[in-house]
């Protein structure tokens, strides 16, 4: 089957032999973007691929055996495994005992997990249990099942690291902030603990999470988002990675999202009347407003999301865009989700396959995670087989399905297929309906020249 990626080259091919000229393109998907691969939140600990700081820290760890990606997993080990693990089981994929036995490995005996633990021989230090980790090795083992016992556990360790306000930060002892939060409701939602009942003097989880949206208080663009964290004596302000994955928490939402239903009219932002006081946003109002949110923000930004941490290199935030589209999902908004959705298709593979260490698996995964709740072909996804990009991250599965093995022995490259440098937002696969057009007239116009120069040279060959 010819991908997208492969008509894009045999167009420009026919353009240059037709003598006339490519457009350029928008934004090339070769550029490495700025973002740290599938960060879990702003926390330094956090830092996905980040290179170890100057002298005085921890050199890079080795990969062990069993572990998806080639980086230093220091940072993001864990995370990655999980949301690994979690993608490729949606797509029937069955990973290798080591891939799984891995993971279980790194659970300490309270039921956290942290980042990375390279000594498992070695009692974990519990104020570097991460409960972002945590979160998302909680939702690997529930979508692979038979996990039931390290998932109380985890549970259990939810319970006795939530703050009294009921938040929870990225490691224990710290102030709340909405991704850790977001995530370790959308992990007991997994388990099946209901988030409004796991509560530390009678505020929830539920609680919590709504202490970090903007409502009716804050500028109109900004209501129904998510901040980061409560600065003293300073108001709340959006984030858009917080917004993206508290809106999936909000909404009710673990992973993988497989919802499947869809609302019949766009999400709806907060209703506030002129002079409306303060006061956290309703629970029944909080996944409709922080979808409206993100819909509009997308829009502004080209159906993708920028970043907006403070330091940040200018440029597309890939990993908060999967978040947002996943949770208007879940949402029931998947018409507003798709748009993004092929943004993310045409834009995506620098972000997943082309980072220093190759394929980062946790991007990988996301993107994965994201064609599948959007019912992308998850096998072109932009020109590349990401199902096969991921399996080629870690060890050889104990089995595929046999759309895996086709599409593998078919389409050996599908994998070193980049996507486009640009989708326009109703189209994918990598080449806009507009910008086909475009080659199509090009091409008419090439070939019409041709023509015309055929027809006047055997209008002058005829008359010598």
């Amino acid at each position: 089957m010819i991908t997208p990626a492969r008509l894009g080259s045999a167009v420009l091919a026919g353009l240059l032999l037709a003598g006339t000229a490519a457009p350029a393109l928008a934004e090339s998907a070769s550029a490495a973007p700025s973002s740290p691969a599938a960060t879990p939140s702003t926390a330094p600990s956090a830092a996905g691929s980040t290179a170890p700081g100057p002298a005085g820290t921890p050199a890079p760890a080795a990969v062990p055996a069993g572990l998806y990606g080639k980086g230093d997993p220091g940072y993001d080990g864990v995370w990655r495994q999980s949301l690994a693990l979690t993608a490729l089981k949606q797509n029937e994929v069955v990973p290798a005992e080591s891939a799984v036995g891995w993971l279980l490995g790194q659970q300490c005996a309270d039921g956290g997990w942290p980042s990375f633990r390279a000594d498992t021989a070695t009692a974990c230090d519990p104020k570097t249990e991460d409960s972002n980790a945590t979160a998302v090795a909680v939702q690997a083992l529930v979508a692979l099942g038979g996990h039931a016992e390290p998932v109380a556990k985890a549970v259990q360790w939810f319970k006795a690291n939530q703050n009294t306000d009921g938040t929870w930060s990225y490691n224990p002892g710290s102030p709340g902030d909405a991704d850790s939060t977001a995530l370790a409701v959308s992990a007991l939602l997994a388990a099946g603990a209901d988030p409004a009942g796991v509560a530390r003097d009678g505020h929830s989880a539920y609680d919590g999470l709504a202490g970090f949206q903007l409502g009716c208080a804050s500028p109109a663009d900004q209501r129904g988002a998510f901040a980061y964290q409560p600065v003293a004596g300073s108001p709340l302000t959006a984030n858009v990675l917080a917004s993206s994955q508290a809106a999936l928490a909000a909404a009710g939402g673990h992973l993988p999202v497989t919802a499947d239903s869809r609302a019949d009219a766009p999400a709806k932002p907060l209703a506030c009347a002129d002079g409306a006081a303060a006061g956290t946003v309703a629970r029944a109002d909080s996944a409709s407003a922080a979808a409206a949110y993100l819909t509009a923000k997308l829009a502004a930004g080209g159906q993708r999301l920028l970043l907006d941490t403070p330091g940040a290199t200018p440029g597309p935030d890939f990993n908060a865009t999967s978040w947002a589209v996943l949770s208007l999902v879940q949402a029931g908004h998947a018409k507003e989700a798709a748009s993004a959705a092929d943004w993310l298709a045409g834009n995506g593979y620098a972000w997943a396959a082309q980072g220093k260490n190759g394929t980062d698996p946790a991007a990988a995964a996301t993107l994965l995670l994201v064609a599948r709740a959007t019912k992308l072909d998850p096998y072109n996804f932009g020109g590349t087989n990401m199902v096969q990009l991921l399996i080629d991250a870690g060890p050889k599965p104990a089995s595929v399905p046999a759309a895996a093995a086709a599409k593998a022995a078919n389409e050996p490259d599908a994998t070193k297929a980049p996507g486009s440098g640009i989708t326009e937002p109703d189209e994918n696969g990598g080449f806009s309906a507009g910008w086909m057009i475009g080659v199509g007239l090009l091409v008419g116009v090439g070939g019409g020249l041709l023509l015309s120069l055929n027809r006047r040279r055997t209008t002058r060959n005829g008359a010598k």
